[in-house]
C-alpha cells in the first residue's frame, strides 16, 4: 500500500518541483546561446563553431548539472537537506577538521551564501528582462518601453509576495510544465529543418572549437556558464520534494527539453545567421510569437520567484545561525513552514533590481554580472562536499581527489572566464556577496565579544539558588527568563530582584539554541529540568530551518514536569543590550559601529521567538564594546 501511494504522489511532487526548483536554469535559453555567439566574442557562424559551441553546452549540463550535482553532490545531504549552508552544517559536524580550517569552511561557506544574495538581485532582472525583449522582436514599437515594462512586472511580483504563492502556487508547476514542452517542441522544429545538428553529442566538436579557437573558446565559456545557472538550486531545494522528484524531473523533462531548444536555436543559426541577434524568439513563429513573450514572461516571474523565496530561506537560516541579526519574519502559508516573508529583505530586493535593470538596461549587459556569481558558487559547493567527504564520510584522500580535483578544474575554467567580465558588470555580484560577508561576520563576531562580556559579569546559577533562603517578595505566576547561557543567572532576573524587588512563585530558565541540522524531531526539542520549588531548567532545541517558539517548548517543557501552563500569568522578561562604542580591544571601529547600528535595528525579540507582545518584559543593560 505504501509503494502504490509513494508511486501514485511522485508525479505529482515531480510536476510541483517543476515550478520552483527548474525555474532559474529553465529560463537560460531566452539569452545564453545568444551571449555566446554575442558579437563581442567574434565566432563566426559556421557548421564547426555551431556545433562546437553547442557542444560545450552539451557537456557542461552533463558535467556540471547532471553529474556534479543531480548525481554527485545530492547525496550529500543534511539529514535530506541541500544547499550551501546544509554542506557548510554538514563540516561543522566532523571532529577530524582543526579549528584553523573550521574557520576556513564557515568563510568559504558564507561567502557561497552572501553570494546567493547577489544572484537573487540579478536572477529576476536578467530573465524578465530577457522575456519583455521578446516584444521588440515582435515589433520596433516596444523597444524604449522594455525597461519601464520589465520594471512594472517586478514591482508587482515583488508586492504579491506577502501573500505568499499558496493561491497561485499550484498553477506554477503546470506552467512550468507548459513551457518546458514549448521549449521542447520548438527546438524538434527547428532540428527537422537540420537534423545533422545533433552531432553536438559528440565530445569531438567542442575539443575542435577549443583547440581551433583557444581564445574564443574561453571567453565563450563566460556564456556557456549562463547554461547551468541554476544547477546549485536542484540541490538547495532537495529538501521540498526529496532527491527522487529532482532526478526525475530533471533527466526526463527538463534536461531533454532544454537539449532539444539548444539544438533547435544552432539549427536556426545555421539556416539564418542573422537571427542570432535573438535565436529563441526568432525560432518562435510568428503566429506564436506573443503567446509566447506571455509565456517566458510566467515562466521567468515564476522562477524570480523560486530565488527570491530562496533568498529568504537563506536569510532566515543565517539568522538562526547567529550570523544575522534578527529580522521580521512573516509566514505566509498556514501548512507549508517553507513558505515566509521578510519585508524589509523584500523591499531592499526590489529597490536593487530597479537599479540594476535601470543601469544595465539589457539582458546581454546584466549576462556579464551574471556568470561570475554563479562560478564562485559552484566552487564553493565543491570544497564544501570535498571536505565533506574527507571528515564525515571519512573517504580517503586519493579518493577525494580524484573526484573533487576534475571538477574543481571545471570551476576554475568557468571562473576564469567570467572573471575577464568583471569591469563589464561582473563586479556587481562581487560588491554584493563582499558587503553580505562583511554583514554576516560582523554580526557573528560581535555576537561573541557581547557575550563574553556579558559572562564576566554573572553569577553562576547553583550559588544564587543557595542564597535565596531569604527570598524577597513571592509574588504569584510564572517568570520565563530567556537566556543563551544556562549554568548562570540572566540579567534580566538580577534585574528584576534588584529593581522590582520580587521573585516568581515559579521561575523558567529557557535557553534556546539552534542545532547544526534543518529540523529537530518534536521528541528532542525540550529538556526540562526542577533545580528546586521554585527554578525550572529548559533547553529548547531548533533545527535552522526552523522557526523558534518560546510559549510552545514551555508548555511542551512544563508537561515533562506534570505542570500546567497558563498563558495568562506567565510573563518573558529579556535582556535588551544597549552597546556603547568604546576604543580598545574587539573589532575595528568602523565594524563596531556597523555592528552597533544592526543591534539596535534588530527586530523585537517577542517577534522571533513567537511570544504575544504583551507577555513580554524587557530590561535593559548597557555594555561597552
Amino acid at each position: 500500500m505504501q509503494t502504490q501511494t509513494h508511486r501514485a504522489a511522485l508525479p505529482a511532487i515531480t510536476l510541483a518541483a517543476l515550478g520552483v526548483v527548474f525555474g532559474d536554469i529553465g529560463t537560460s535559453p531566452l539569452y545564453a546561446l545568444k551571449e555566446c555567439f554575442h558579437a563581442a566574442h567574434g565566432i563566426q557562424i559556421t557548421p564547426a563553431n555551431v556545433l562546437g559551441v553547442l557542444s560545450l553546452i552539451f557537456w557542461s549540463l552533463m558535467i556540471v548539472v547532471s553529474f556534479k550535482y543531480v548525481a554527485f553532490i545530492m547525496r550529500a545531504d543534511n539529514n535530506g537537506e541541500g544547499g550551501i549552508m546544509a554542506l557548510l552544517a554538514l563540516n561543522m559536524r566532523s571532529k577530524r577538521i582543526g579549528p584553523k580550517t573550521r574557520s576556513a569552511l564557515i568563510g568559504i561557506g558564507l561567502f557561497g551564501a552572501a553570494l546567493f544574495f547577489g544572484d537573487g538581485i540579478i536572477t529576476p532582472a536578467v530573465s524578465v528582462l530577457s522575456a519583455v525583449e521578446g516584444l521588440s522582436i515582435a515589433t520596433p514599437v516596444f523597444t524604449p518601453y522594455v525597461v519601464p515594462i520589465t520594471i512594472a512586472v517586478l514591482v508587482v511580483l515583488f508586492m504579491i509576495q506577502r501573500k505568499g504563492t499558496g493561491l497561485v502556487g499550484k498553477y506554477f508547476g503546470p506552467i512550468t510544465l507548459l513551457w518546458f514542452a514549448s521549449l521542447g517542441v520548438l527546438g524538434v522544429l527547428s532540428i527537422m529543418q537540420n537534423p545533422g545538428i545533433l552531432w553536438l553529442v559528440n565530445p569531438y566538436w567542442a575539443a575542435h572549437f577549443i583547440f581551433a579557437h583557444p581564445a574564443l573558446a574561453f571567453l565563450t565559456m563566460s556564456a556557456v556558464v549562463l547554461t547551468i545557472t541554476g544547477g546549485e538550486a536542484l540541490y538547495a531545494d532537495m529538501g521540498h520534494f526529496g532527491r527522487k522528484p529532482i532526478q526525475m524531473g530533471w533527466f526526463f523533462i527538463v534536461l531533454p527539453c532544454l537539449l532539444l531548444n539548444y539544438a533547435g536555436q544552432g539549427a536556426l543559426l545555421l539556416r539564418e545567421p542573422t537571427a542570432v541577434e535573438n535565436p529563441f524568439f526568432k525560432l518562435v513563429p510568428d503566429i506564436a510569437l506573443y503567446p509566447m513573450i506571455a509565456l517566458a514572461t510566467l515562466a521567468t516571474v515564476i522562477a524570480s520567484q523560486a530565488v527570491i523565496s530562496g533568498v529568504f530561506s537563506i536569510a532566515r537560516q543565517a539568522m538562526q545561525l547567529g550570523y544575522l541579526p534578527r529580522m521580521t519574519i512573516l509566514h505566509t502559508s498556514e501548512s507549508e513552514i517553507g513558505q515566509i516573508y521578510i519585508p524589509f529583505l523584500n523591499w531592499l530586493l526590489l529597490g536593487s533590481i530597479i537599479i540594476l535593470v535601470t543601469a544595465f538596461e539589457s539582458s546581454s549587459n546584466l549576462a556579464a554580472a551574471y556568470g561570475l556569481a554563479v562560478t564562485m558558487t559552484m566552487i564553493c559547493d565543491t570544497l564544501l562536499v570535498g571536505f565533506v567527504l574527507y571528515s564525515l564520510l571519512r573517504w580517503r584522500p586519493a579518493k577525494v581527489l580524484l573526484i573533487v580535483v576534475p571538477i574543481l578544474l571545471l570551476d576554475l575554467v568557468f571562473f576564469s572566464a567570467t572573471s575577464l567580465k568583471i569591469l563589464a558588470g561582473g563586479w556587481f555580484p562581487l560588491m554584493v556577496g563582499a558587503v553580505a560577508f562583511t554583514i554576516m561576520m560582523t554580526w557573528k563576531r560581535g555576537r561573541k565579544i557581547t557575550f563574553d562580556k556579558l559572562q564576566r559579569d554573572t553569577l553562576p546559577l547553583d550559588i544564587f539558588i543557595k542564597s535565596l533562603h531569604s527570598a524577597p517578595n513571592i509574588v504569584s505566576g510564572t517568570a520565563v527568563f530567556m537566556t543563551g547561557s544556562p549554568n548562570v543567572v540572566p540579567h534580566a532576573l538580577l534585574h528584576n530582584l534588584k529593581h522590582n524587588k520580587v521573585l516568581h512563585e515559579r521561575n523558567v530558565l529557557m535557553t534556546i539554541r539552534t542545532r547544526d541540522v534543518p529540523y529537530v524531531d518534536a521528541s528532542e526539542r525540550v529538556e526540562a529540568e526542577q533545580l528546586d520549588e521554585r527554578f525550572i531548567r529548559v533547553r529548547a532545541s531548533y533545527g535552522f530551518k526552523e522557526q523558534p517558539d518560546a510559549p510552545q517548548a514551555l508548555e511542551q517543557a512544563l508537561a515533562l514536569l506534570d505542570q500546567s501552563y497558563d498563558t495568562m500569568t506567565t510573563s518573558f522578561f529579556v535582556s535588551r543590550e544597549r552597546l556603547v562604542y568604546t576604543v580598545g580591544e574587539g573589532m575595528a571601529p568602523w565594524r563596531e559601529k556597523l555592528f552597533i547600528s544592526m543591534q539596535r535595528n534588530t527586530s523585537s525579540v517577542s517577534d522571533f521567538f513567537q511570544i504575544p507582545p504583551n507577555r513580554v518584559v524587557e530590561m535593559g543593560t548597557q555594555i561597552e564594546i
